[in-house]
C-alpha cells in the first residue's frame, strides 16, 4: 500500500526539523522513498508545541513524536503496516468529548491538513478541477447559476447575500470587461478561517473563482489577501503558477475557448478594506475607503466595470456544489441558511481552534459538544459571534440555532465566523469597550457617524469602566448606537454598536453596577476593584510584599500583611504569588 505521511509542525518549527530528518532518513534506509511522500503543514500553535505526524490513507494521528519515535513509526507502521499504538492519539477518557465527525461536517476544510497545498497533483487526486471541467465542457452559465440557486449558498463573508443572485446580477450587467475578486482580507480579532483555507487548499478557491468567472463572463480575477498572511500569499502564488502550467488558467481552458487569469494583491493593512467597495479602491491603487451604494459592484465595480466579489469560504464551496449537486449542499443547514460554516472558536472554552459545522447547530452544541465546554468547568456567560461588529448572546439563548436570521433576531450577526466564548469571570462592559476600541481604531474616518460617534461611545465606555460613569450614560450609549447604525456609510459603522447595544440589552445590571455602585461584578475593571489581605489567612511569608512592583504591601515576617489602597495599582501579582490564597478582590 502507498502511504502519504504528513509532518505537522509548530509555527516556528523548532522541534520538527529533527523529527522530519529522522523520518526521511529511515524511509530512505528502508528503500521506501518511492512509495512514501512526506509533506509539511504548519499547525496554528506555539513553536514549542509537540510535533505531530498524520499518516494517510490510514488516518492515524501520532502526537508528541521524537526523532526516535519517528524511526519506529517508519519501521512498524509504514514498513510493516502495524500502527504504533502507544504514540497514537486517542480522545481523552476523562470527560470524553465527541469525535469531530459527530458534529463537524467538513466541506470547505475537507482537504486542509490532508494534501500538500503547494502540489497541484495532490488536489487533482482529490477530484480537484473536475468541477471546472464539468462546467466548461458540459454546462451553460445559466445551468451553473441554477445549481448554485438550488444549493442555497449564501455569502460567507458576513452579509449572507445569495451567491447565485450576486452572480446573476453580474452576468446580466452589460459590458465586455468584467472582473472576479476574492476577498481574503480577514481582519476580525482571533479569526483565521480564510487564512487556513488559503494556506491548506488554495486550488479549491481558485477553481471556484474560475467557475464564477465563466458564469459572469470575466477574464481577469484578483485575490485580495491581507499582507499579514505571508504564507497564504506565497502558497497562492505557487498554486496560481501551477494552475497556469497545467493549462487551468490562461488561454482556452479545457479547450473551451474560455480565457481567465488571476493575480494576487496584498491588503493595505486596514480592517475597513474588507468592505467590498473599499477593497476595490485599494486594488485600484487608491486609499481603501468605502463608497456609497448603489451602484453595486455587480453593476460598477473595479475601474467602473461589473465585478463579482465573494470571500474565500464562498468560493471554496463552489466545486463541491457542482460535483455533488445543489440539493446535496441544501440538505445541510436550515430552511434559509444552507450548508456548513467555518468558525474560529476562541475564548474560555476547552477546545479552541477552527471548526466546520452545519448551519442550524445550536450555540450549546458548538460550545459544549464541539468546544468541549467551558474552561475549568466555570459557568457559561455569553458568546460573541460575528467579529467586532457582532453582538453578545447570553446563557438564555444557549439553544439558539446558529444561522443568519436567528442570530440577527437577538442583535448579533454571522459575520465571517468569529465565535468568542465568555465565562462567569468576564466583564461585559469591558468586553464592549474592547470591541469599540478596535472598531474606533479601524474606522477610516470618511463618514461622521462612524468617525465621531464611535469615539464618543468609546469615551463613555472608558469612563464607566474607570469609575467615572454618570447617570444617563446607558441611555446616551443606546441613542448614539442607533444614530451610528443608521447613518454610517459601510458595514463597519453600521455594525460597530452591536456589542454595546447587545450587552446593554442582556447585561444592563452590570452597567448599572459600574455606574451607580462603582463596582465591577466580574472584578475585572481595575479602577473599580480593591485588593485586600485576610489577616486570619495570611501566614506572613512576605512573598506578596517582595513581588509588589510599587511597595504597596507592608508587614513583618510571620505576621499579617496589609495593602495600602492609595498606593496599590491593582496589578494582581500579590494574588498570583500568595501560596495560601489570603489575597482577595472586592
Amino acid at each position: 500500500m502507498t502511504y502519504r505521511a504528513q509532518v505537522l509542525v509548530g509555527s516556528a518549527g523548532e522541534k520538527a526539523p529533527a523529527v522530519e530528518q529522522a523520518l526521511l532518513g529511515k524511509i530512505k534506509e528502508l528503500h521506501l522513498d518511492q512509495e512514501i511522500q512526506v509533506l509539511e503543514a504548519s499547525t496554528l500553535g506555539h513553536p514549542e508545541q509537540p510535533v505531530e505526524i498524520a499518516v494517510y490513507p490510514d488516518g492515524v494521528h501520532y502526537v508528541n513524536v521524537t526523532p526516535a519515535d519517528a524511526e519506529v513509526i517508519v519501521t512498524e507502521h509504514l514498513y510493516k503496516g502495524r500502527p504504533v499504538e502507544p504514540l497514537r492519539y486517542r480522545e481523552p477518557q476523562v470527560e470524553p468529548l465527541p469525535a469531530p465527525s459527530t458534529k463537524e461536517v467538513r466541506v470547505v476544510l475537507r482537504n486542509v491538513g490532508k494534501i500538500d497545498p503547494e502540489n497541484i497533483d495532490d488536489y487533482i487526486a482529490e477530484d480537484g478541477y473536475q468541477a471546472l471541467a464539468k462546467v466548461l465542457t458540459e454546462m451553460k452559465p445559466e445551468e451553473v447559476i441554477a445549481e448554485m440557486k438550488a444549493s442555497g449558498l449564501r455569502g460567507r463573508g458576513g452579509a449572507g447575500f445569495p451567491t447565485w443572485l450576486k452572480w446573476q446580477f453580474a452576468r446580466n450587467s452589460p459590458g465586455d470587461e468584467k472582473y472576479v475578486v476574492c476577498n481574503g482580507d480577514e481582519g476580525d480579532p482571533g479569526a483565521f478561517m480564510n487564512r487556513r483555507v488559503l494556506e491548506g487548499d488554495p486550488h479549491a478557491v481558485i477553481e471556484g473563482m474560475i467557475i464564477a468567472a465563466y458564469v459572469i463572463g470575466a477574464h481577469q480575477g484578483y485575490f485580495y489577501v491581507r499582507a499579514e498572511y505571508p504564507i497564504a500569499i506565497r502558497t497562492l502564488r505557487v498554486a496560481i503558477k501551477q494552475a497556469r502550467e497545467y493549462g487551468l488558467l490562461g488561454k482556452d481552458i479545457f479547450g473551451s475557448g474560455f480565457d481567465f487569469d488571476l493575480e494576487v494583491r496584498m491588503g493595505a493593512g486596514a480592517f475597513v478594506c474588507g468592505e467590498e467597495t473599499a477593497l476595490m479602491r485599494s486594488i485600484e491603487g487608491e486609499r481603501g475607503m468605502p463608497t456609497t451604494r448603489p451602484p453595486f459592484p455587480a453593476v460598477s465595480g473595479l475601474w467602473g466595470k461589473p465585478t463579482n466579489i465573494n470571500n474565500v469560504e464562498t468560493y471554496a464551496n463552489v466545486p463541491q456544489i457542482i460535483m455533488r449537486g445543489g440539493q446535496w449542499f441544501a440538505s445541510m443547514g436550515t430552511e434559509k441558511s444552507k450548508g456548513t460554516k467555518t468558525f474560529a472558536i476562541a475564548g474560555k472554552v476547552k477546545r479552541t481552534g477552527l471548526i466546520e459545522v452545519p448551519l442550524g447547530i445550536t450555540v450549546r452544541e458548538v460550545v459544549y459538544d464541539v468546544g468541549g465546554g467551558i474552561l475549568d468547568d466555570k459557568k457559561f456567560k455569553a458568546v460573541q459571534t460575528g467579529g467586532p461588529m457582532g453582538g453578545c448572546i447570553p446563557e438564555q439563548f444557549l439553544d439558539l440555532p446558529v444561522d443568519y436570521e436567528t442570530l440577527a433576531s437577538v442583535g448579533s450577526i454571522m459575520g465571517s465566523g468569529g465565535f468568542v466564548v465568555m465565562d462567569e469571570d468576564t466583564c461585559m462592559v469591558d468586553i464592549a469597550r474592547f470591541f469599540m476600541e478596535f472598531v474606533q481604531d479601524e474606522s477610516c474616518g470618511k463618514c461622521t457617524p462612524c468617525r465621531v460617534g464611535t469615539r464618543r461611545m468609546l469615551e463613555i465606555l472608558t469612563d464607566i469602566t474607570e469609575g467615572r460613569g454618570q447617570p444617563g450614560d446607558i441611555e446616551r450609549l443606546e441613542k448614539l448606537g442607533e444614530y451610528i447604525k443608521k447613518g454610517s456609510l459601510c458595514g463597519l459603522g453600521q455594525g460597530a454598536p452591536n456589542p454595546v447595544l447587545s450587552t446593554i440589552k442582556f447585561f444592563r445590571e452590570e452597567y448599572e453596577a459600574h455606574i451607580n455602585d462603582k463596582k465591577c461584578p466580574a472584578k475585572v475593571c481595575r479602577a473599580l476593584i480593591e485588593y485586600t489581605i485576610e489577616a486570619e489567612e495570611c501566614i506572613g511569608c512576605t512573598r506578596c510584599a517582595r513581588n509588589c512592583p510599587v511597595d504597596a504591601i507592608t508587614g513583618k515576617a510571620r505576621e499579617p500583611h496589609v495593602i495600602d489602597p492609595t498606593v496599590c495599582i491593582r496589578c494582581g501579582i500579590c494574588q498570583q504569588v500568595c501560596p495560601v490564597g489570603a489575597v482577595h478582590v472586592e
